[in-house]
């Protein structure tokens, strides 16, 4: 059976960054968007980030097949996130999520945990997927469940630990 931890991914800077680098943290998988109605959730991702950064990795996987809200290169998502959230977790080369070019890990994500109705595939920027330090896929939330509601999820997680 295939693990998070066997997958590696471009981040935002042309580097391969392998998964098993997040080993023994809660890690947040979440495809992101800079033109899209949820983009003001990076701010509630940085926080989270900031708060629980010992515990907590956040990956952004900034991604187009949703209405074309992230156009930008990787370059420009980079300078967006950095000018606009402030954002310091860390960012990974676009991606598609869905389909045939799907990433390996986003399929690997989605076969794990299903979205509504028991659906893989992904309907919408800021889908986020939450990975137990043992890498194993616990839950997926829809782009509308906001990183504090998460942030309540990961408490009790962190206290039962």
């Amino acid at each position: 059976m295939t693990h998070f931890y066997d997958f590696d991914a471009t981040t935002i800077d042309g580097d391969n960054q392998p998964m098993r680098g997040f080993a023994g943290r809660w890690v947040l998988v979440v495809n992101v968007a800079s033109r899209c109605q949820f983009t003001n959730q990076y701010q509630g991702l940085e926080a989270l980030y900031r708060r629980h950064r010992n515990e907590l990795a956040i990956l952004g996987f900034p991604c187009d097949q949703f209405g074309q809200q992230e156009p930008g290169s990787e370059v420009e998502i980079k300078q967006f996130c950095a000018l606009t959230y402030d954002v310091t977790f860390p960012m990974f080369a676009k991606v598609e999520v869905n389909g045939d070019a799907a990433h390996p890990l986003y399929r690997h994500l989605k076969q794990q945990a299903k979205g509504l109705l028991g659906t893989e595939e992904i309907k919408w920027n800021f889908t986020k997927f939450l990975i137990d330090p043992k890498g194993n896929v616990v839950r997926r939330y829809p782009p509308a469940f906001t990183p504090e509601h998460i942030e309540a999820d990961l408490a009790t997680a962190l206290q039962a630990a």
